[in-house]
């Protein structure tokens, strides 16, 4: 069948589409021609007879993968006029350009065969309806999608071969450059460079927290050296928490070559998209490890020290070991262990539980101390020693990275001069730039001077004979310096965690005795028992008579309102505290008291609150509110600083009405003719001495007071008079 036969009047009528697509944005960028072709393909739907108005050019997914691992916005939108019978032709360069697997690639077959949608490419027209033609589109897919994987396992496998022997290059980590020779790696030149990379892992040994690294070059004020690949030279910045953490977790800082770190995985998300995840592989996993393949900062086994402690620092599982080291003051975070169930022993502070194990820690903690100095007491002479070292040495490392940083501005500096005085002066769009560069350095310059000047005054000053002597003098009293004000709570944790791997705990209560199992590092061990104090404290109990007093208005109020009434009248849980909505419901749970359950129907003679009695008689609650005050109607009242409670009845549902009946007056007016106070008469209509309504409508509202008949005065003729 001639080609052009294929293409109908019907196809004509709708719209070609020419659909773009480059592999990657490396091909967007360097391979143009083949780009070119694709909007070409523009040109020949026109010479096929369809207008230039109805060619639609999709190219949104330019440097996105066919291989629907991507998702292709392009790709399902012609998808989307396929289906609706819009479209007359695809035309592509080639299959492979419409999609690389052959689940989009069916999915478009179908929907054109429904259609009569036809496909063009490179190689001809052709009719997904038709056998033939679905034949040979069919074997296109499938060509298309084996290609991409001969392609990618060539790649990779060459990939691979070259990272088995360290000489693949890939980006190397800040503080190492790319040797002459394949595979060399070697430290960075910059000495500054070099400085900041071992300050970070020196500080890292001394602290044991990425975190507190991070904190020490914030406070010191240094900062870091940063490079990329889109940088020509390295930049100086402040560091981040991100950046001291990576170079502690890199490999390559400890000579190994490493390839294969992360793995790409694919998986379905709600919608049922195809997402890509990299996840790390353990250290098994890697397929190229070479230990010793270049100079390092540190050596492997101070790596696998660091890692293992970052491991420790992440917060722990439930019953499970490690967590940093916090401020907290009790010794034992991280390291008790429960000598019954076998599981980890977690710190509260207050609060109330049933636990396998819940003992105080004062005591505890204190024998643990006395074992750890006891056990250290050999070593306090050499301690003392490496702390007179490190008083000194500690400021030393700062100044010498400021020292550095002047270094290289002033090299930049006199490098920006001599390129200045090496252009011809007359050029001046050149000197111009380069004059405001040697400016700029000049400035860096002077600003490296003004903080080293700052950091060299504020140097502390050495230390005097006399004070080495004390120190030294300290290190054969190690228990002054544990119990000293000026050692922290993290410090004493720190300094326990060199020697102890863990603690276990085994309570006797019947002995009052507590047994404590001490792991040394190094697989020692050794018993302490601690005896415990006979006196039991008096048990927590919330007072008997809120106890009485919840039963009571449980059964009437939520316990929102609860703790409100409660707090009014300053009453307090059995640990001091004002009471809450959870706190009520908890106190109510541990004596199974009900909660309240509110009736569904309001019925007559039922006691409401004031808003939904308010609502009942159609008055706001306002008014309900003064007319409670004033004694017009009664409430009721459980207990005082409880809400006040209204039953509604016919009675009480009379005395509100829309107009005043005959015989009632106003408030002022029975005032004059009674001869009584306001008060008095509000009493009498209390003790039902008088009758009154509410009239709530118009513009006369208030109170009216029927007035018994009054016998004539003797002087209401010259009143009249």
């Amino acid at each position: 069948m001639n080609e052009l036969s294929k293409i109908t009047a019907e196809h004509l009528r709708r719209c070609a589409i020419v659909y773009v697509r480059p592999s990657s944005t490396t091909q967007v960028e360097h391979n143009r021609e083949s780009t070119a072709r694709q909007y070409e393909l523009a040109e020949r739907a026109a010479r096929l007879s369809w207008r230039r108005d109805q060619v639609k050019v999709i190219d949104e997914d330019l440097g996105v993968s066919g291989s629907g691992l991507s998702e292709r916005t392009g790709f399902a939108r012609m998808t989307a006029e396929v289906g609706l019978g819009q479209v007359g032709i695809v035309l592509g360069l080639e299959v492979s350009r419409l999609a690389r697997n052959n689940a989009d690639w069916y999915r478009l077959l179908d929907l054109c065969g429904l259609t009569h949608t036809l496909i063009g490419d490179g190689d001809g027209i052709y009719h997904p309806g038709l056998f033939n033609d679905r034949l040979v589109l069919g074997l296109k897919g499938t060509m298309s999608e084996a290609e991409l994987h001969v392609l990618r396992a060539r790649l990779l496998g060459g990939i691979r071969n070259k990272a088995a022997r360290g000489e693949l290059h890939r980006g190397l980590p800040v503080g190492l450059v790319r040797g002459d020779a394949d595979g060399e790696v070697l430290l960075h030149p910059d000495e500054a460079v070099q400085a900041a990379i071992h300050a970070v892992f020196d500080r890292f040994a001394e602290f044991g927290s990425a975190r507190r690294v991070w904190l020490w070059f914030r406070s010191q004020g240094l900062r870091f050296p940063l490079h990329s690949n889109s940088l020509v030279d390295l930049r100086w910045v402040a560091p981040t928490y991100t950046k001291i953490h990576q170079v502690l977790t890199n490999p390559f800082y400890a000579g190994v070559y490493a390839y294969g770190r992360t793995q790409q995985t694919c998986c379905l998300d709600a919608g049922g998209r195809i997402r890509k995840r990299i996840r790390q592989r353990d250290r098994e996993q890697w397929p190229v490890f070479i230990r010793d393949h270049h100079a390092g900062y540190i050596d492997w086994n101070t790596f696998e020290a660091n890692q293992k402690r970052l491991a420790q620092n992440i917060r722990p599982r439930p019953h499970q070991s490690g967590g940093a080291v916090r401020e907290g003051a009790a010794l034992l975070q991280g390291l008790a262990v429960c000598g019954h169930c076998g599981r980890r022993l977690a710190v509260h502070y207050s609060g109330r539980g049933e636990y396998c194990l819940n003992i105080g820690g004062v005591q505890i903690d204190a024998a643990v101390a006395e074992a750890f100095l006891a056990a250290l007491a050999p070593a306090g002479l050499e301690a003392s020693l490496q702390a007179i070292e490190q008083f000194d040495a500690g400021h030393e490392t700062t100044l010498a990275q400021f020292r550095r940083d002047v270094e290289r501005a002033r090299y930049n500096a006199q490098r920006a001069e001599r390129r200045y005085r090496a252009v011809d002066p007359e050029n001046r769009l050149v000197a111009r730039g380069l004059e405001a560069e040697w400016e700029s350095a000049l400035l860096e310059l002077k600003t490296a001077e003004s903080e080293l000047s700052d950091r060299e005054h504020a140097r502390p000053r050495s230390l005097t004979h006399e004070e080495r002597d004390a120190i030294l003098a300290l290190g054969k009293d190690l228990k002054r310096i544990w119990f000293a004000p000026t050692t922290s709570d993290r410090d004493r944790k720190e300094l326990l965690r060199t020697l102890l791997d863990d603690v276990t705990l085994r309570v006797e209560r019947d002995k009052y005795n507590a047994h404590l199992t001490l792991r040394w590092r190094g697989g020692l061990f050794s018993e302490v028992n601690v005896p415990l104090p006979h006196s039991h404290p008096s048990p927590i109990r919330t007072a008997d008579d809120t106890i009485d007093l919840l039963r009571r208005l449980a059964a009437h109020y939520p316990d929102t309102k609860i703790a409100g009434i409660l707090n009014r009248q300053g009453r307090t849980t059995a640990t001091g505290l004002s009471f809450t909505a959870n706190r009520v419901s908890s106190l109510r749970t541990h004596w199974e008291i009900p909660c309240f359950e509110p009736k569904q129907q309001v019925q007559d003679g039922e006691c409401m609150t004031i808003e939904k009695a308010a609502r009942a008689l159609g008055i706001a609650p306002s008014t309900l509110h003064r007319c409670l005050n004033d004694g017009f109607i009664a409430g009721e009242q459980i207990t005082p600083g409880a809400p006040w409670r209204i039953r509604i009845n016919d009675e009480l549902r009379s005395r509100f009405v829309e107009s005043a009946p005959e015989g009632y007056v106003k408030m002022f007016r029975a005032m004059n003719l009674l001869g009584v106070s306001r008060q008095t008469i509000l009493q009498r209509v209390k003790r039902g001495e008088l009758k009154a309504v509410h009239v709530y409508r118009g513009r006369a509202k208030g109170i009216r007071i029927q007035v018994p008949a009054v016998a004539p005065d003797l002087f209401d003729p010259l009143k009249k008079n």
